[in-house]
């Protein structure tokens, strides 16, 4: 079941600023958290 997070306007227009062509927020945070567990970013924090 898909979830909706609120973002305030000026985060909305600073992701805006680096979306690709046709790219949405959605895909652009789906990129960020893929880059972030690639990195074990995610991991590191619970330890």
């Amino acid at each position: 079941m898909p979830r909706t997070i609120e973002i305030s306007e000026q985060l909305a227009e600073r992701i805006e600023g680096h979306l690709e062509d046709d790219e949405t927020i959605p895909e652009f945070v789906e990129e960020l958290v893929a880059i972030y567990e690639q990195e074990g970013r995610f991991l590191q924090e619970g330890a």
